[in-house]
C-alpha cells in the first residue's frame, strides 16, 4: 500500500474556523482518516483534524504559492507579531 502524504498529527494550539464541505469531500475525508488510522496505528477520533495537515501539505508543495510568498516577503518589511 502506498504511503499517505500526511503522517502523525501534531499537537498544536488551533485557530477555530467554520466551513462547509461538499458531502463527497466529507466522505473522502472519512475514508482518508480510516486508511491513515490503519496505516499509522494512530486512532483518529475526529477526521476534521486532518484538514489542517492536508492544507499545510498542499501549500508546502505548491511552487507558485512558494514563489509568490517569497516575492511578497521581500517586498514587505517584516513585522514582529505580538502574541
Amino acid at each position: 500500500m502506498p504511503k499517505l502524504k500526511i503522517g502523525l498529527l501534531a499537537d498544536d494550539k488551533p485557530v477555530k474556523l467554520s466551513l462547509e464541505l461538499p458531502a463527497a469531500i466529507h466522505r473522502d475525508l472519512l475514508t482518508y482518516a480510516d486508511i491513515l488510522a490503519h496505516e499509522s496505528g494512530q486512532v483518529i477520533t475526529d477526521p476534521t483534524k486532518l484538514i489542517a495537515p492536508m492544507l499545510a501539505r498542499f501549500m508546502s508543495t505548491d511552487r507558485a504559492f512558494a514563489r509568490s510568498r517569497r516575492q511578497r516577503e521581500r517586498a514587505t518589511p517584516h513585522r514582529r507579531e505580538i502574541a
